[in-house]
Parts: C-alpha cells; sequence; structure tokens
C-alpha cells in the first residue's frame, strides 16, 4: 500500500487533538489582564501538551519521508500511536483545572510514555515492513526515546511527592526533542548527495 492516506489521516487526527485542546481553554470571567491569571495553569498544560502533539508531528512526517510502500501492520501500529495522543486533551484538561495536583501529573507522565512506546513499534514496524537498512540505520539505537521514557517515569515518581517537579522533567524532555531528530534528516542528505553523483 502507497503511505498516502495514512500520512493524511495522521495529519487530520493530530490537527482535531490540537483543536481539541484550544477549546478547552475557556475565556475568563472578567475583562482586564488580571482575570487572565486563574488560568495559567490550563494555559501551561496546554503549552507543554502543544509542543509535544507539534514533535510527535514533526517526527511522524521525518520517518514516513524515507517509506515509500506500508502494510497493515504499520496501518494498526500508527492507529496505535493516534489513540495515545489523542488522549492528551484529557490529561491536558484534568492537570489544568486540578492546578497540576499529583494523580493528573501521573496520569500525563503515564499518557506520554504509551505514546513513547508506540512510536517506537511504529518504527520498529516500518523497518521490519519496508525492509529498509538506511531507515534502520538512520534510526539508530534511538538513545533519545530510550532517555526520554526514564525521565517519565522518574517524572511519575517525583510526581506523587511533588508533582512540579513532574511537570518540569515533562518540560525537559520536550525541550530535548523540540529540535528535530537529525539522524532522518542526515541519512536522507546522504542519499540525496549520493543519487547527485
Amino acid at each position: 500500500m502507497k503511505k498516502g492516506r495514512l500520512e493524511a489521516f495522521s495529519d487530520g487526527v493530530l490537527a482535531i487533538i490540537i483543536t481539541i485542546m484550544v477549546l478547552e481553554l475557556h475565556v475568563p470571567h472578567g475583562h482586564t489582564l488580571k482575570d487572565l491569571f486563574p488560568l495559567w495553569p490550563q494555559f501551561l498544560g496546554y503549552l507543554l501538551s502543544f509542543v509535544y502533539v507539534g514533535i510527535y508531528w514533526n517526527n511522524h512526517h521525518h520517518l514516513f519521508y524515507m517509506v515509500e510502500k506500508i502494510d497493515g501492520s504499520v496501518l494498526w501500529a500508527n492507529l496505535n500511536l493516534l489513540f495515545w495522543l489523542s488522549l492528551i486533551p484529557f490529561v491536558t484538561e484534568w492537570m489544568g483545572d486540578e492546578c497540576f495536583s499529583s494523580w493528573p501529573v501521573v496520569l500525563y507522565g503515564g499518557i506520554l510514555i504509551m505514546c513513547g512506546v508506540a512510536y517506537y513499534i511504529l518504527e520498529r514496524r516500518l523497518v521490519v515492513n519496508a525492509h529498509n537498512p538506511a531507515l534502520a540505520e538512520a534510526l539508530g539505537d534511538d538513545r533519545k526515546g530510550k532517555l526520554s521514557i526514564v525521565i517519565y517515569a522518574g517524572a511519575i515518581v517525583l510526581a506523587f511527592f511533588y508533582a512540579p517537579i513532574g511537570i518540569g522533567l515533562y518540560y525537559v524532555v520536550a525541550l530535548i526533542w523540540i529540535i528535530p531528530d537529525a539522524r532522518i534528516e542526515k541519512r536522507i542528505a546522504h542519499h540525496q548527495r549520493k543519487g547527485e553523483e
């Protein structure tokens, strides 16, 4: 199968996820800037989640750039990823409404771990499905992905004691990933140079 429909569907779902999150930001009651202050937890949660969805969209785009064809297992692996990403608006709103109390922050971390695991499964399915050694080489051993899971797990444990530490660590992982993963871009550039020779 060709990958175009999967990419278009994924882009649409991610756009809807962002739309749902922004619709959960409620208009303040009042007409001064001071009236915005009580909304800071919702805005910080929205900002964090927007960045995460953007990171997944960016990396998803890069990942599929190196793939020509897919099969049913890739479709299901992609749906698995979209399922976990679709839960982000729910936990984002819960965190904001409860001012980052422990259980919402813990659940948020659990969703982030599941998103990371689902993305890893999608990567592996693409490597196996496409018999794509260039993609396998570009992905390498995925140190950043593994480090992210470890930080998420630590954040979850710490959030039971002091939730703001957990949120801080989620922001740290987002900062690690905010710069697009260069592994695939380098591999694409390398193949393009070889093709021009």
